[in-house]
């Protein structure tokens, strides 16, 4: 006997869309956050500063790598912004630098924190001590 051709049910074509929904999702997620790995900073001047950030995430193209990292002070306040301009995809971890960095008299710890284009800034950060 021969059958003839049904199309899908509705359930299976939304099963179909949620699979595929799902995949997507967790490939935006499998690269993860972007994470600050080691700092090193110099001072350069009266209240100057210069730092050296490795950070690690599994840059995966233009639609989801670390864009950038930061340095805050202690009350939240952006004190510096290293922007990365292109995925690091085969370079990892990867080390860049920003000097000329005022921190107010006073602060003595800073965090660095990294950012990237999808989680933005949910990965792991260090706080330093500034050398006097």
């Amino acid at each position: 006997m021969i059958q003839s051709f049904r199309p899908r049910s509705r359930a299976v074509k939304t099963f179909q869309v949620l699979l595929l929904i799902f995949g997507l999702t967790l490939s935006v997620a499998y690269a993860g956050e972007a994470d600050v790995l080691k700092v090193e900073v110099k001072r350069s001047g009266d209240n100057v500063y210069y730092f050296d950030v490795t950070v690690t995430h599994k840059d995966e193209g233009w639609d989801h790598f670390a864009n950038k990292w930061d340095v805050v002070a202690p009350d939240g306040t952006i004190l510096g912004t290293r922007t990365l301009y292109h995925p690091h995809v085969q370079e990892q971890p990867f080390t860049r630098s920003l000097s000329g960095v005022r921190i107010p008299e006073g602060v003595r710890r800073v965090t660095i924190r990294a950012h990237d284009s999808v989680h933005g800034y949910r990965g792991k950060v260090m706080t330093v001590d500034l050398p006097q």
